[in-house]
């Protein structure tokens, strides 16, 4: 067995699950410590997903890291795998595969041996998936096989949080069983003079104390030993956390308990009272706040396993003529996959044979099915409905798009927004200022409180170290985060960073590309009107040759009607394109022109006889064409790009929002207002060169507004980028949906709407809880310290904080769960939409 193989030094970003934070102050403790790591540029931790990502500005150490987070007192989980490994002959084939391993993002260690042909890998719980690491091994030049056992089965991240679940119950189940005999006796005695004083005439006061101090005793030190082993390591310190405040004020109770009953000399007269339901309640109540924060929060994740859940196990794969099945994670490219009836699609690929009909809706959001023939592309986690096809894969593991989009919303539910920030400047020093606020109000209660002073000081004391805990703080923000991201790419909505969740709520401006955005992106040919002496059929049959020749979207259209009306269309001779203007060939020896107004004008050809129609067409949206024959006007073809049919719909829902709506284009002004006009469009900025967008973004920006950009195109990738907020329909290019900071997954323009409205939604949710959380401790402290007490009488038990202290973070959690009902804009019937407009396609 060869040494462990650590990995070098990365760069890029890294994920690091971590185990024990438990308030906003552990968030800000574990960044501090991670940005003192060699090579961290930076470090965002979140409290929701337990995870720090963290940003290497160099070669960064992944140990160092770990370190650092272990040194701040907390866990970073691990997990052990063995893949068996298949090729390697000599001790080099061992060293070249664990450099490979090594290298994956996520590894700690890698030991592989010789003799067992068995690699032994320690990786971060959760971040590094099996598909990477038998990638590498793959790259390497060797193959990495299954073992069947159990026994080779790793933990899952979910699979921990289950068995803290469970620890969870188990530990609040003892507490409250020990606990309920102490409050039930104790505070029954208070409310009960009767019952008081036949407890004491038949069991004794001091062994009812006894009792007592044996059940909390065992809570404090059973149960509640979890604090203890978090909250006393972060006071040595020097950094207490929310565990050091629940040990400070729950020990003090039991503490000062233990001196009364055993040693009540200490205190003076009247003095030696008993808190020991006071510090057992607080155990319970604290450990009950926990485990319905825990069941929260895996709630927060429902999005991630839905779309974790969509992922085939396994594929039918070609293997020596015959289709076997075979674990998703040994499908690689060029492999050839056969799909029937009702079977989930594994990996992206292109059909080769036979064809069905694929269930697409959990990408585009639509319901009817997809035809899917050959050379048509699939997507990995759709459902094949009625036939069968095979197809050869082009993506698997992570570069597939489900893939991805997983990637995407794990990335914006890990991000900080900048909101957050002030969160981290109170927490930074919250902890601190509330152990000085309890010290303070011991003293002042023990030197001008009323008799006994030593109880009220202690018991006000504890009030203010438990109501103050920082849980619903830290909360706050990444919850919301999460389940507003997480309903979002259930709507087809991704959101790729934080930022551009928070960013997207100002927007004033909505600009939007038409070709491809407004509109379908795919032109029709609508009219074709015919000069004096010239024969229809003919005309477009000659026109339609010349346009095979030309890759522009006009000409697809028009040879699309010709092929349509079954014409016969001849080969074309001697091409020539003119940008801007048009094209011109031979076709069975006469020469056929096609393109704008003003080709035909450098042509010396008269186009004034279909004026009248040529404004007509503008006036409709539609791009008007010229086609000569041997130097004569034959024809005007009108060519229009169909608008989508939930655009009108969208449009209003966005002036519905107060949002004005922008249309940026190439069109010349009139066609491009004629669109405006039958859409409701506010402003147009018309005849934009595809590297003008840029400008036009910023044009729109003038007097401070924020500005949303919409597109697909390669070319919109800059204004995206430009943008405030950029959001890319799905269905476009991936330089277009990279350059974006949302994606829309379908090409519905009620994404746009539903995206601005879940921000609004988000950070006015994120709004609440953190008020609530800072309202909440602001206003409890002080009654908490006895401020009342003067005026009405009025002290906070401790026992009533702990409760208080618990149902804060579950309001937090449960307000941040309310995001799960948002409900999408939904599409109108189609008989409901107004009539299709068309949209016009630029001119040649």
């Amino acid at each position: 067995m060869n040494a462990p193989l650590t990995p070098a030094g990365v760069a890029g970003r890294q994920s690091f699950p971590i185990a024990g934070m438990t308030c906003a102050s552990c968030v800000r403790r574990v960044e501090l410590a991670i940005g003192k790591a060699p090579g961290v540029a930076a470090a965002t931790v979140n409290l929701a997903t337990e995870t720090a990502d963290v940003t290497f500005d160099a070669q960064g150490d992944p140990a160092a890291v770990i370190s650092a987070i272990e040194g701040a007192g907390y866990e970073v989980p691990a997990e052990t795998t063995d893949v068996e490994i298949e090729g390697m002959t000599c001790a080099s084939c061992v060293r070249r595969v664990e450099l490979a391993i090594a290298a994956v993002p996520g590894v700690l260690k890698a030991s592989v041996n010789l003799a067992t042909e068995r690699a032994t890998i320690e990786t971060l719980a959760g971040a590094a998936p099996r598909a990477a690491i038998d990638a590498a091994i793959r790259k390497a030049g060797y193959t990495p096989r299954h073992r069947q056992d159990a026994a080779a089965a790793t933990d899952s991240r979910e699979a921990a949080r289950d068995r803290e679940m469970s620890h969870l119950k188990r530990d609040l189940a003892v507490a409250g069983s020990l606990t309920l005999p102490i409050f039930v006796l104790e505070m029954g005695s208070h409310a009960i003079p009767a019952l008081h004083h036949w407890l004491v005439m038949t069991v004794g006061q001091q062994p009812l104390y006894l009792a007592f101090f044996v059940l909390a005793t065992i809570v404090q030190f059973g149960p509640g030993l979890r604090f203890y082993r978090k909250g006393v390591p972060a006071l040595l310190r020097l950094a207490p956390d929310m565990n050091s405040l629940v040990v400070l004020g729950s020990t003090a109770a039991w503490a000062y308990s233990v001196v009364a009953v055993f040693a009540p000399g200490v205190f003076p007269s009247g003095t030696a009272n008993v808190y020991f339901e006071a510090s057992a309640v607080i155990i319970t109540l604290i450990l009950l706040g926990r485990m319905l924060e825990a069941k929260a929060k895996g709630r927060t994740s429902e999005a991630i396993k839905r779309l974790v859940g969509l992922q085939a196990k396994s594929a039918r794969v070609e293997r020596n003529g015959v289709f076997v099945d075979t674990p998703l994670e040994d499908v690689v490219a060029g492999d050839v996959v056969q799909v029937r009836p009702g079977d989930k699609i594994p990996v992206d690929g292109l059909v080769l044979s036979g064809s069905s009909f694929v269930d697409e809706a959990m990408i585009s959001g639509e319901p009817i099915p997809v035809a899917k023939g050959e050379g048509a592309e699939v997507i990995g986690g759709t459902i094949n409905k009625t036939g069968s096809f095979t197809y050869r894969a082009t993506k698997v593991g992570a570069d597939t798009l489900l893939a991805q989009i997983i990637r995407m919303v794990e990335t914006a539910q890990g991000s900080k927004l900048p909101i957050q920030a002030l969160v981290d400047k109170v927490t930074a020093w919250f902890v601190p200022a509330v152990m000085v606020a309890a010290a303070a109000t011991f003293l002042v209660w023990l030197v001008f409180g009323p008799q006994p002073a030593a109880a009220f000081a202690l018991v006000n004391a504890v009030a203010v170290l438990i109501i103050a805990c920082p849980c619903a703080m830290g909360l706050a923000t990444p919850t919301s985060i999460m389940v507003g991201v997480g309903r979002a790419a259930e709507l087809g909505v991704l959101f790729r960073n934080g930022e551009a969740l928070q960013s997207l709520k100002s927007t004033q401006v909505v600009a939007l590309d038409k070709t491809g955005t407004l509109t379908a992106g795919k032109p029709v040919m609508t009219d074709l009107e015919i000069a004096k002496g010239f024969d229809r059929a003919q005309v477009l049959a000659m026109v339609a040759a010349v346009e095979t020749q030309s890759e522009h979207p006009v000409a697809a259209a028009i040879v699309a009607a010709a092929e349509g009306e079954g014409l016969p269309i001849d080969a074309a001779q001697a091409f020539d394109a003119i940008p801007g203007f048009g094209v011109t060939a031979l076709v069975a020896g006469r020469r056929v022109a096609v393109g704008a107004d003003r080709y035909m004008a450098q042509l010396g050809v008269e186009v004034q006889a279909f004026a009248e129609t040529a404004v007509r067409m503008g006036g409709m949206a539609k791009t008007p064409l010229y086609a000569a024959i041997d130097g004569r006007l034959a024809a005007i073809i009108a060519v229009s790009d169909p608008i989508k049919p939930s655009t009108p719909q969208a449009i209003r829902a966005l002036h519905e929002m107060g949002l004005k709506v922008a249309m940026i284009t190439g069109d010349n002004r009139r066609t491009a207002q004629a669109i405006a006009d039958q859409l409701g469009i506010d402003e147009v900025v018309a005849e934009v060169l595809p590297d003008g967008k840029v400008e036009a973004v910023k044009r729109l920006r003038q007097g401070g507004r924020a500005v949303a950009f919409v597109g697909d195109g390669i070319n919109d990738a800059p204004a995206l980028a430009e943008a405030d907020v950029g959001l890319a329909i799905g269905t476009g290019t991936d330089v277009a949906i990279e350059s974006a900071d949302v994606v829309l997954m379908s090409g519905d323009l009620l994404g746009v709407s539903n995206a601005i409205a879940l921000s609004k939604a988000t950070i006015a949710n994120i709004r609440q809880n953190l008020f609530w959380a800072f309202a909440y401790n602001a206003s409890l402290i002080p009654v908490a310290a006895g401020v009342l007490y003067p005026i009405s009488g009025t002290l906070l038990s401790p026992m009533l904080a702990a409760g208080a202290m618990a149902l804060s973070s579950v309001f937090v959690l449960g307000n941040a769960m309310r995001l799960k009902r948002f409900r999408a804009l939904a599409r109108e019937a189609a008989g409901g939409l107004p009539a299709p407009a068309t949209g016009h396609w630029p001119r040649r």
